[in-house]
């Protein structure tokens, strides 16, 4: 198991080919989905054709990418952070997201990961800011990253070929600089 990073109750750890079913199971949930698609779910075969393949393909380039969030007590998988240079090549800085079961919801998982995440980054992978996405209607998740000091920068819309309910209030960025993190009077 390589660990890409450890936080008080968790283990962020490179992903695997066998880790299809964990993936295919986590976005089943509809409410896990629900800002993403709608509710949908990710077919079978795209995680294991697409998305599994595409996220190992990120340890060969570097120090960014996507980690299995795993519980230390437990074992239990909790599902995945990612940080990385945004997809598109249209944002300054690296983005963090995130997507947790249903059960790990409302316990600081989110939270803990994604200050790791930040701490990492700043002080050692040299990155000089941090953003995070979702749609406006998202409230849970805008609330982790207020709370792991990512700050609100702007509403914005896009066209997505497939809409979704909520989507009409457009998307929100927060983000964080390495100054404003070192200016921070706790972290």
């Amino acid at each position: 198991m390589h660990v890409y990073l450890e936080t008080p109750r968790m283990v962020l750890r490179r992903f695997t080919p066998a880790d299809v079913d964990l993936i295919v199971e986590l976005d089943s949930d509809p409410e896990v989905m629900r800002y993403l698609s709608g509710g949908r779910p990710t077919p079978p075969e795209e995680v294991r054709d697409e998305i599994i393949p595409n996220w190992l393909s990120y340890y060969d380039r570097g120090d960014f990418g996507f980690w299995a969030a795993i519980e230390k007590t437990t074992g239990a998988f909790l599902g995945w952070f990612h940080f990385r240079p945004h997809p598109d090549g249209d944002r300054d800085g690296v983005e963090l997201g995130y997507r947790l079961r249903r059960a790990a919801w409302g316990l600081g998982y989110a939270t803990e990961g994604s200050r790791a995440l930040i701490e990492k980054g700043f002080t050692e992978l040299g990155v000089d800011r941090i953003f995070a996405e979702t749609m406006t209607v998202n409230t849970a998740s805008r609330r982790v990253m207020a709370k792991a000091g990512l700050r609100y920068v702007r509403t914005f819309f896009q066209n997505w070929p497939n809409p979704i309910p909520g989507d009409e209030h457009g998307e929100v960025e927060y983000a964080l600089t390495r100054h404003e993190w070192e200016q921070a009077p706790t972290r």
